[in-house]
C-alpha cells in the first residue's frame, strides 16, 4: 500500500520521498554550519569580518551541497535529478530563511549594525519611529532575501554537481 502524502510529489511513480528530502536538507544544513565555522576561523583574520564571513558562507554552501549531493546521489538519481535537487534546495532555502530571521531577532548587535548602515546611507535626523521600523525591516528583508537566493543558487549547484560525482546504480 502506497501512502500518497509521503511522496512529496503529485505525479506518483518513483520519486524522492519527503523523509529523504528532510534528511538531505538536515544533512546539508549541518554540513554547511560545520564547514562555515571552520572556514570562518581561517578566513575572518586575513580577509576581515565582512569579506571573511561572506566568502566562508559562499564556499560553505557549495562544499556542503557537494558533500550532501554525493551522499544522497542514489536517492537523487531515482527521479529527475533537477526535480530532486530542486525539492531539496527549496526546503533548504526555507530552513535558512527561518534561521536568519531568528538570528536577526535574537542578536543584539544586528540592530546596531543595521542602524549604523542606515545612518551612513541616509540623512536620518528627521526620521520618525515608524521610519526606523520600516527601514530596518527593509534592510532585514534584503539581507534575508539575498541569503535565500544565494542558498537556492549555490545549494542547487552544489547538490547537482555532488550527485553527478557518484555513479548511478543503473549503469
Amino acid at each position: 500500500m502506497k501512502i500518497e502524502f509521503l511522496q512529496f510529489s503529485v505525479g506518483g511513480g518513483d520519486c524522492l520521498k519527503f523523509g529523504d528530502v528532510i534528511l538531505a536538507v538536515a544533512t546539508t544544513a549541518v554540513l554547511g554550519f560545520l564547514v562555515s565555522t571552520v572556514l570562518l576561523m581561517f578566513l575572518v583574520s586575513p580577509l576581515g569580518a565582512y569579506w571573511g564571513q561572506n566568502t566562508s558562507g559562499i564556499l560553505a554552501w557549495l562544499i556542503s551541497g557537494l558533500l550532501a549531493g554525493y551522499i544522497f546521489a542514489v536517492k537523487i538519481q531515482e527521479e529527475s535529478r533537477i526535480r530532486a535537487v530542486g525539492k531539496i534546495t527549496v526546503l533548504l532555502a526555507f530552513v535558512i530563511l527561518l534561521a536568519l530571521m531568528i538570528m536577526a531577532a535574537g542578536n543584539s548587535y544586528y540592530a546596531a549594525y543595521t542602524k549604523g548602515n542606515l545612518q551612513s546611507m541616509f540623512q536620518t535626523g528627521s526620521w520618525t519611529t515608524t521610519d526606523w521600523f520600516v527601514y530596518e525591516n527593509l534592510a532585514t528583508s534584503v539581507y534575508v532575501s539575498l541569503n535565500v537566493v544565494l542558498t537556492l543558487v549555490l545549494g542547487f549547484i552544489g547538490l547537482y554537481a555532488g550527485s553527478m560525482l557518484r555513479k548511478s546504480k543503473k549503469t
